[in-house]
């Protein structure tokens, strides 16, 4: 009797969640602790919902080895056969050999003894990973997302391939007797090293429609897709922008920003924040891309030439210490200020605030930093309140004993998305940066190296800014021009 209850408590807790699934039966089967992360938990959370019935559509993104196809590929199939022996599912995946070693994967949990003891009924009655079925009648199907492909071409898919697939996928849509009958679990449809390629892409894009959408989009079957973001028009891009209403989406950036604003690890037992960085030097795009998944196009950018970084401000003959303020117009913007050494080469930022925070917060610590750099001319907007801004900054830094802060206000008439792209060569030959300042500036750094051309910024309060400290330059030698002659 102490057996069976035992062996109660122990169903009865593994199936509470993916995530405790996934601990246990790692434990059993690797003879060590599945090491938790607080993206494994949320991983976990959006699964719970979709064996709960309450998701249907999901995309999870996330860095490369971070755990996810043990989550939410093979501990997910094994835990939905559990609840389910009769559940099917279908797994794609870029080449047939990772998806059927996924597949093996599944059926490895499914045979520990301590699966069996607990879910007798789903029994794998084949060593086949292509395609097998359980006791019950349930089973899994893996196979390419694409057929076969080479190189940065695509190859065609074979016709017995592309047939037997789809009678997988209508078989799979059928199960719909009220309790949780399988899904498509779709685990990196595109190598990283084929999506630069329109053909593959499209190829992966358009298996998905003909193959899979053509047959279950208006049937209850729930489809998961977990990727790295690599461009954005793969997989997930494509199906957020057409349909953006019908994903859940759960992005999960390698790097966070806690309530201070500071970055953070996501998981530092595998990257530390200073390997992330290191990891972003190597390769910005590859970074913003795969482990932020935030990607962006190569072309297209307004910044494509990017900036120069300096170790030291040089000497000059001219030298004045400066500050721009763009202050925000409501709370969703964002308060930029740049402070920054205007020379005859160039300027040279030394400091950025950028932030979303209130302002009697904003406004003391404004003071704070022009009062520690010694800021000589401080430039406001006075578009929105920006003179009342200034103007308490002014105060509180009389309050600080800095005396030596003038302050000019001006209010800003011509066009923000203009000015910005007029003055990008400008702002990109005469703005000095210090070195990492990624690190220094991350939110700025993201705001300025991802503004794009034409549309899909969410933001443009600090190249509006920056545009600013250029502009001025400008200014002041038409005044000198008019001055001297």
């Amino acid at each position: 009797m102490e057996q069976y209850r035992d062996i109660d408590l122990l169903k009865t807790w593994t199936l509470h969640s993916v995530l405790n699934f996934t601990r246990y039966f790692f434990k059993q089967k690797f003879k060590r602790k599945f090491v938790v992360g607080k993206h494994h938990v949320a991983i976990g959370k959006a699964l719970d919902r979709v064996l709960a019935g309450e998701c249907k559509r999901l995309i999870i993104n996330i860095a490369p080895r971070y755990g996810k196809t043990e989550l939410a590929v093979k501990n997910f199939i094994a835990m939905g056969l559990a609840i389910n022996p009769k559940a099917k599912f279908i797994h794609l995946s870029y080449s047939d050999d990772l998806a059927r070693d996924n597949s093996r994967g599944v059926q490895e949990i499914l045979r520990e003894e301590s699966y069996r003891r607990l879910f007798p009924g789903t029994k794998p009655t084949s060593v086949n990973t292509r395609k097998w079925f359980t006791s019950e009648g349930g089973g899994l199907y893996a196979v390419s997302s694409a057929g076969q492909v080479t190189g940065f071409g695509a190859g065609i898919v074979d016709k017995e391939e592309e047939d037997e697939l789809s009678a997988e996928v209508e078989e799979l849509a059928s199960v719909s007797d009220g309790t949780f009958g399988g899904a498509i679990v779709i685990d990196d449809p595109i190598k990283p090293d084929d999506a630069r390629s329109d053909t593959v892409r499209d190829k992966v894009n358009q298996k998905f429609e003909t193959t899979i959408r053509n047959r279950v989009n208006s049937r209850k079957t729930p489809i998961i897709i977990i990727m790295q973001r690599l461009d954005e028009e793969d997989l997930c891009g494509y199906l957020m922008r057409l349909e953006p209403e019908e994903w859940e989406v759960l992005s999960l950036p390698a790097i966070e920003y806690n309530e201070k604003g500071e970055e953070v690890a996501l998981w530092e037992f595998k990257h530390t924040l200073q390997e992330l960085h290191d990891l972003r030097e190597k390769n910005a795009f590859v970074f913003d891309t795969q482990y932020m998944q935030n990607p962006q196009p190569l072309e297209g950018l307004m910044y494509e030439r990017g900036f120069t970084t300096y170790e030291i401000v040089p000497v000059t003959r001219k030298r004045k210490v400066k500050a721009y303020i763009d202050t925000a117009d409501t709370g969703k913007d964002f308060l930029c200020c740049i402070i920054y050494v205007e020379t005859e080469i160039g300027n040279f930022i030394i400091d950025v605030y950028y932030t979303q925070a209130p302002m009697e917060t904003t406004e003391s610590e404004t003071a704070r930093r022009l009062t520690r750099f010694e800021v000589e001319e401080c430039i406001v907007e006075s578009n929105n309140g920006g003179r009342g801004f200034g103007r308490k900054v002014r105060d509180n830094c009389r309050i600080l004993g800095n005396r030596k802060t003038s302050f000019t206000f001006f209010t800003q008439t011509d066009n923000k998305d203009v000015r910005i792209f007029n003055h990008s060569n400008e702002v990109q030959n005469l703005s000095f940066f210090p070195e990492r300042w990624n690190v220094l500036f991350p939110q700025f750094y993201k705001a300025i190296t991802q503004y794009k051309k034409e549309g899909g910024n969410s933001y443009d309060d600090a190249p509006d800014a920056l545009t600013g400290t250029v502009e001025k330059r400008a200014q002041q030698a038409q005044n000198l021009t008019r001055i001297f002659g």
